[in-house]
């Protein structure tokens, strides 16, 4: 039985929400046990290995050289924003105590990539997206707020990493959608571990850190990043070339649920209840978002 795209966008993306979900437990439980460089390099090292054994069968050197050398401003750029990016989203997850957390406040990506879509794209904005918006980023306040008066304070240490993380991955997000039928999404998967691996070298010899790690983060970090820096972006990038940018987001904004699961039964930690309420607010907000674009779509095809 031959499967139509959509239905191909809709399983990578399910594959992609299971694995990006299971991301945010593994490399929880392996940055518990090392230093964020160490996990780096042996993350995005082991990533590497099982993208270069995925590429292996389906596309010969010559075919990625030739590919990378028509794109190569393009694979830069995007490389160097991978780097960015995934720094600053596992500083968050090092940071902030239950990743449950951080998925919540992942769900501000559909938000900047819709701000993006209007700045950059010229996309229009609709009551339904407006509400979204404001749903969203409600619930990212009541998240993050702790309560004090000093400014300094006011928000849970690690927002800003999350902030950061998701707003260069909603930049990544419009340059490849952009720019998809120019990109191979193996190739993309191989471009980002190969840069950030790079970057976590330097990183090891220039901060002098060790190269052994505990078997317990070992296992963790083999796990993770056979789900991370390799299904999760293989799946995600797949799903871009089958559907919509909205409809994914759409189906994405559940993960949340998943890593709350997964937080709860691989930690035992479950999040406070106005966290809950304000993750809550960040999905249906996420929903609005992604509907009133459906919403938008549909009557300009009219």
């Amino acid at each position: 039985m031959k499967l139509s795209d959509s239905t191909k966008g809709y399983i990578w993306t399910f594959v992609g929400i299971l694995a990006v979900s299971n991301v945010y437990i593994f490399s929880k439980a392996a940055l518990n046990l090392v230093d964020i460089i160490q996990f780096g390099f042996y993350w995005f090292g082991f990533g590497l290995i099982w993208n270069i054994i995925f590429l292996n069968k389906r596309i010969s050197l010559s075919k990625i050289k030739e590919a990378i050398r028509g794109n190569f401003k393009l694979y830069l750029l995007i490389g160097l924003l991978e780097i960015v990016a995934t720094t600053s989203f596992f500083y968050a997850i090092m940071t902030i105590e239950n990743p449950s957390v951080t998925s919540f406040l992942g769900n501000l990506s559909p938000l900047f990539v819709t701000i993006l879509g209007i700045l950059i794209l010229k996309e229009r904005f609709n009551y339904i997206e407006v509400l979204g918006v404001i749903l969203t980023l409600t619930g990212a306040f009541v998240i993050s707020y702790k309560g004090n008066a000093s400014l300094n304070s006011i928000f849970l240490n690690g927002t800003q990493f999350v902030l950061l993380s998701t707003s260069i991955f909603s930049i990544n997000t419009i340059i490849v959608k952009k720019n998809i039928k120019k990109l191979t999404p193996s190739l993309l998967s191989l471009n980002r571990g190969v840069f950030i691996f790079i970057f976590t070298i330097i990183l090891m010899f220039l901060t002098k850190q060790s190269f052994h790690i505990p078997q317990k983060a070992l296992i963790s970090i083999t796990i993770g990043s056979l789900l991370g820096p390799f299904l999760t972006v293989i799946a995600g990038y797949n799903a871009l070339q089958y559907i919509e940018a909205s409809k994914r987001s759409i189906l994405s904004s559940s993960k949340s649920l998943f890593v709350l699961l997964g937080a709860y039964l691989y930690f035992g930690k479950f999040p406070m209840q106005y966290q809950v309420i304000g993750g809550i607010f960040t999905v249906f907000g996420v929903l609005l978002i992604s509907f009133g674009k459906i919403i938008l779509k549909k009557k300009d095809q009219k």
